[in-house]
């Protein structure tokens, strides 16, 4: 009985962990590795974590598993790359990475070598994650602040922890550490503009209330928007499957963070730019969006109150436009909309001219998208297959 239950504590800590999301190629054996992880300096492709005895990890020691998971040290004592975010993890105990030792050697195991790594030099050198972590990586579980409640230090704790949001969420510098300083603020990554998650009203979670964040979680949806791209796919694999204790924990904590409040002056937006977006957007878009921008809930993004249509880096808002997207379907919401591709019908200035249209209408004010932020767009999803 007590293995079972440690069995089951570690399978939900290793959806609190997002495991799948990294170590399950789609449509491949779950857990058995061999999925690209795009970093800046190159992709890592990630381990089988199966009990497989070759291949996996079932002849690595406790100790070894545990130093690999939060400490960034590999079984031959060779340092791990922050793609494997034990920066993150070292916030969990032991017993919580024994636990999810305990599920994973549960589990079939998997025959499946990984291909190299395409690192180029000097990257490629692993010995240069000792700079690395001098200079990012603190060890040491997570301490809960007593001056806080306990809903709050559990939602710190699985965000800083195990859901290790900022790996997305959080700039990075030219090294790869993150900017402590734009916590959670948004980032780039994969292709992708990773949304700001403080309470930032114009860029972040600012309007949206707890109940809005833990829905979002758990169902993808709420009455703004709609999950797509890389969070589409953590809210399948794992959010989704939280208890919704943790959601709500998860979102009492966010909703905590104060997000950068300065706003840069903005000029007046042209009035060109304005009509011919304005135009596009009848045309185009308000079937599905509304004339006000107001959408459809839990169906259609209200862009209207999209943050992320505001964002400070409109890449995802330019990649969903021009290729278009489908949101995530689970369980609580089954319905997994779509919306269509444009790029073969607007060309960059016209995208400009929506996108900045959209970004400045209904109360909203920030800098226009230029043509030549849709071509760079353009250009690096050509060579994706995602």
């Amino acid at each position: 009985m007590q293995e079972f239950t440690q069995i089951e504590r570690g399978r939900y800590l290793s959806i609190l962990s997002d495991c799948a999301g990294c170590h399950t190629v789609p449509g491949g054996k779950p857990f058995s590795g061999g999925r690209p992880i795009e970093t800046p300096f190159g992709n890592i492709i990630s381990p089988n974590v199966t009990p497989d005895l070759e291949t996996g990890i079932g002849a690595w020691s406790d100790d070894q598993f545990d130093a690999a998971v939060r400490k960034g040290i590999g079984r031959t004592g060779a340092h791990l790359y922050p793609a494997m975010p034990y920066n993150a993890y070292t916030r969990m105990s032991r017993d919580d990475v024994m636990a999810i030792r305990a599920y994973l050697t549960s589990l079939e195991p998997v025959r499946n070598s990984r291909n190299a790594d395409t690192l180029p030099f000097p990257f490629n050198i692993r010995s240069t994650m000792i700079v690395w972590n001098a200079l990012y990586f603190t060890a040491g579980e997570y301490k809960p602040e007593p001056t806080k409640s306990a809903e709050w230090n559990r939602g710190k704790f699985i965000v800083d922890g195990p859901a290790h949001c900022g790996a997305c969420h959080t700039p990075k510098t030219l090294l790869g550490g993150d900017r402590t300083d734009q916590y959670l603020q948004g980032a780039n990554l994969q292709g992708w503009s990773a949304p700001d998650i403080t309470n930032n009203r114009r860029t972040g979670l600012g309007s949206w209330t707890a109940e809005d964040v833990a829905l979002y979680l758990k169902t993808g949806h709420n009455r703004t928007t709609a999950a797509t791209g890389p969070m589409a796919e953590a809210v399948e694999l794992s959010t989704s499957k939280m208890r919704d204790e943790d959601t709500r924990a998860i979102a009492t904590y966010l909703k905590s963070l104060p997000g950068n409040a300065d706003e840069a002056t903005l000029a007046p937006m042209d009035t060109n730019i304005m009509a011919a977006g304005g135009a596009i957007y009848r045309d185009q878009c308000s079937a599905c969006h509304g004339i006000e921008g107001k959408g459809v809930p839990h169906l259609f993004p209200a862009l209207a109150e999209s943050t992320m249509a505001r964002s400070n880096d409109p890449t995802t808002a330019i990649r969903i436009v021009l290729r278009g997207a489908r949101s995530v379907g689970t369980i609580a919401e089954p319905t997994a909309p779509g919306m269509p591709s444009y790029g073969w019908q607007l060309d960059d200035r016209e995208i400009a001219a929506v996108l900045s249209y959209i970004r400045n209408s209904w109360g909203g004010a920030t800098t226009p998208i230029d043509a030549k932020d849709v071509t760079r767009v353009r250009s690096d999803t050509a060579s994706r297959n995602d």
